[in-house]
């Protein structure tokens, strides 16, 4: 542990005893080195250092893991069996701790029913309040719920009484909210029958068009074998009923090959396996064939609602529940607080301080039926903020990962005064987070480094902010950083053209984007940045779009596989040896039999945690002896593997070994400061900015000659910022035109045009209030954004 001198700032409560820390000494989780902390409590604390350094690992895999862990054996054997099974960390010592609360920026659920309202106590109460006040009166609050359906059913039940079987008529009925059309999802979907089969062709001859429906895979000989239909007859001779039975049937038990299972007609069965779920969450071969064979469009018999009609018909002075739930919140906040019914004056005090709660965040200008998988992962973090604000809970530790992610320099300082508000309530507040704003307000400060990955996992410093100012380490010494405004700004070769956007909150905007130019789109959170660009600019032909949607990936995904690196290094491999690529595969021929290629065997305990050895067959390495009998420059394909993404870059450069296919792919992860990562190393390692960037990298590699970043700064350590600054230049150097959507001031202050919409969120914005150079911005700053980059420039 270093010596970093412990000062306290002046705001700070006295100086903790021995009790009041948490001691964590020897923690080896992930990159961290044996490293030993001791992090007072009821104080806030942040944890700073370059993305990869092991800043997450401390904070959410070993101090918030181990909590929840303690927390989880607190309840019986049973009941554990219903929750997820956490090992220990590798940590020797690990004590003082409380319960953790996790915000973290994963994103919320995107099932279709999912909503704002939904995911927070207040679509709940909102339900309640029209339960009771609602006119007429149509039912219990789940009569409010899109969620739930309108169901009854009348029958015969028999029963014993007094030693006699007596058979009553019995019946039921629960009344729901949800829209029988559309199933509570707002939306109906229409399918083109001829993105399904070819109706020219038999089903033995491949008639099914549907991915993963092909006749040698399960679900194709399940048609093959159900025996409702002639499989050599082509599907246009189809009677009506075979027709039918393809792809409307209803679940029925039938045989195949010797096996019992349920035929479902092909329409049922996409919707369950495809429609029924957020369409940017499929694998790109499947969101493929559903844009192209199925189109979504409003439900016509609830308009968009997802209510039934005796929901809708339902009004407190003179609003039902859907036009309450359309309504930006800071709206519905003040329709609240007008309502006087002393009645419900309880859950409309609740009501009011949740809805207010989430003005505090800066989250004003949603709505309570936004759903939530179309959420920035900044917004779903302080979505789930929402939560805790009003807790009368106290000595807990509250655990952030970046929650300035996606928010205004305007915002910040709200941001921070609710971190400071759950400290001075007798919590402890642990942040990661790169933004000096939020670095400042710390009482005390843990910086990891000095490097990434291997390079990274030690403590460089603890102790107060001026402390770290002039510790030297890698954030001391960038946090003062201020980038200067450009001496001469690009000429633009072009425009792309923006005539009446109208999306979201919008209003008939008309803009021109500079082409050849790096144009830097502003705004506070909720101005209209994100409608504006991917509603009007991205799926264009030769636009590549970079959002802030998550990379998926199991342990067995790492960089090769997500890059499509691994592609020509197996087939180098293969030309090399003279043998199928397929050997080079962990997932594929190539794999351990004993631990299939992961590595690792998986040992389950049940309520207890899972437990992880190696695989003696293989050592880890995850290949049969025989594959690593194959050379390439030397080196056998699990060496190749463990190679940092720089080593590798020089091995596939040159050589016996040259691969300019892995050389150019390589290239772009050294490009985006990712030259550090192993290529073998699993993608559920790689923290979110590590994540951000191989998204990145891999979008480079799409042809376009205009680039969308949107917030490309998330999860960057300042002294990497710099490095992005250099790569959008060569983009732009290159001939392409980059448009970045971004509230970091060094991003703006280096941009070629800057566009700024607002001047507020939701219905407040929606407009260009200006366009111009960064200079013309500070000059005469008129708007929010001008404001704070004059200040950053020191203008």
């Amino acid at each position: 542990m270093s010596q970093g001198r412990r000062t306290e700032s002046p705001h700070a409560p006295p100086l903790p005893g021995r009790h009041d820390l948490i001691r964590a000494h020897g923690v080896r989780v992930n990159n961290l080195k044996d490293i030993s902390v001791e992090i007072p409590k009821r104080r806030l604390t942040v944890f700073t250092g370059v993305s990869g350094s092991g800043k997450s690992s401390l904070v959410f895999g070993t101090i918030a893991a181990e909590s929840q862990r303690l927390i989880n054996e607190t309840y019986s054997a049973f009941v554990q069996g219903f929750m997820p099974t956490l090992a220990r960390p590798d940590v020797d010592v690990l004590e003082g701790l409380t319960t953790a609360i996790l915000v973290d920026q994963s994103r919320m659920g995107a099932d279709p029913r999912s909503t704002v309202g939904t995911a927070t106590d207040a679509g709940a109460m909102l339900r309640i309040l029209f339960s009771r006040l609602g006119q007429p009166h149509i039912g219990p609050p789940q009569a409010f719920s899109f969620n739930v359906a309108s169901v009854s059913g009348a029958g015969a039940v028999t029963l014993e009484r007094g030693g006699q079987t007596i058979r009553e008529s019995r019946s039921f009925s629960v009344t729901g909210g949800m829209c029988p059309r559309c199933e509570g999802r707002g939306a109906v979907t229409e399918i083109d029958l001829t993105q399904l089969y070819d109706e020219n062709r038999s089903l033995r001859d491949g008639a099914l068009t549907v991915p993963g429906y092909s006749i040698d895979g399960w679900f194709g000989r399940i048609f093959l074998g159900s025996g409702f239909f002639d499989p050599d007859k082509p599907i246009r001779l189809f009677s009506e009923k075979e027709r039918h039975d393809l792809l409307y049937r209803e679940p029925t038990k039938i045989k195949v090959e010797g096996i019992n299972l349920t035929y479902e007609g092909l329409i049922p069965k996409l919707h369950k396996s495809m429609l029924s779920k957020d369409v940017e969450s499929l694998q790109p071969h499947l969101r493929a064939f559903v844009t192209r064979a199925v189109t979504f469009r409003t439900c016509p018999e609830c308009g968009g609602t997802r209510l039934s009609a005796a929901a809708r018909s339902s009004t407190v002075r003179g609003l039902n529940i859907a036009e309450v739930s359309a309504m930006q919140i800071s709206d519905l906040a003040v329709w609240v607080r007008s309502l006087d019914e002393p009645s419900v004056s309880p859950l409309l005090a609740t009501l009011g301080q949740t809805l207010d709660s989430f003005a505090d965040v800066g989250l004003g200008y949603l709505s309570l039926d936004r759903p939530s998988g179309t959420l920035s992962g900044g917004e779903a973090q302080r979505v789930k903020m929402v939560r805790h604000l009003g807790s009368a809970l106290t000595d807990v530790t509250y655990v952030f990962d970046e929650p300035t992610t996606g928010l205004h320099p305007h915002d910040i300082g709200r941001m921070n005064r609710l971190l400071l508000q759950l400290r001075d309530k007798g919590n402890t507040v642990l942040v990661v987070e790169h933004k000096p704003e939020t670095i400042r307000i710390a009482d005390h400060v843990i910086d990891l480094g000095p490097g990434a990955g291997s390079a990274g996992g030690t403590i460089c410093f603890e102790g107060t902010v001026e402390g770290l100012r002039a510790s030297g380490t890698l954030t001391g010494r960038h946090f003062d950083d201020r980038a200067a405004l450009k001496a001469a700004v690009r000429t633009p070769i072009g425009i792309l053209p923006i005539r009446g956007a109208t999306t979201h909150n919008l209003q008939h905007v008309d803009v021109d984007l500079p082409l050849g130019v790096l144009v830097v789109v502003t705004g506070v959170a909720g101005s209209g940045k994100s409608s504006l660009i991917h509603g009007s600019v991205s799926g264009q032909d030769g636009v590549v779009a970079v959002d802030q949607g998550a990379i998926r990936g199991s342990r067995r995904s790492n960089p090769a596989t997500y890059t499509g690196l691994l592609d020509p290094i197996r087939k180098a491999f293969a030309k090399a040896n003279g043998v199928k690529p397929a050997l080079f595969s962990s997932n594929s021929e190539g794999a351990c039999p004993l631990c299939n290629g992961a590595g690792v065997i998986y040992t389950d305990l049940v309520t207890m945690a899972s437990v992880a050895t190696t695989c003696e067959a293989c050592e880890g390495r995850r290949f049969q002896a025989s594959v690593l009998e194959y050379k390439l420059g030397g080196q056998d394909i699990s060496e190749v593997l463990g190679m940092s993404v720089t080593d590798a870059a020089a091995f596939f450069a040159a050589g016996e070994a040259r691969t300019p296919a892995a050389a150019a792919i390589l290239r772009r992860l050294v490009d985006v400061g990712l030259g550090y990562l192993r290529l073998g190393q699993p993608l559920t390692t790689l923290s979110g900015g590590e994540r951000q960037r191989l998204k990145l990298a891999t979008h480079m590699a799409e042809k376009g000659d205009i680039y969308v970043l949107d917030e490309p700064t998330s999860g960057l350590h300042l002294a990497d910022v710099q490095q992005l600054l250099g790569l959008l230049d060569r983009l732009v150097d290159a001939g392409k035109s980059v448009i970045v959507i971004e509230h970091h001031q060094a991003v703006m202050a280096h941009a070629d045009w800057i566009i700024d919409l607002g001047p507020g969120g939701g219905h407040d914005g929606g407009r260009v209030v200006f366009e111009g150079t960064p200079t013309d911005l500070v000059n005469s700053p008129s708007t929010l954004t001008g404001v704070h980059l004059a200040a950053y420039v020191g203008a």
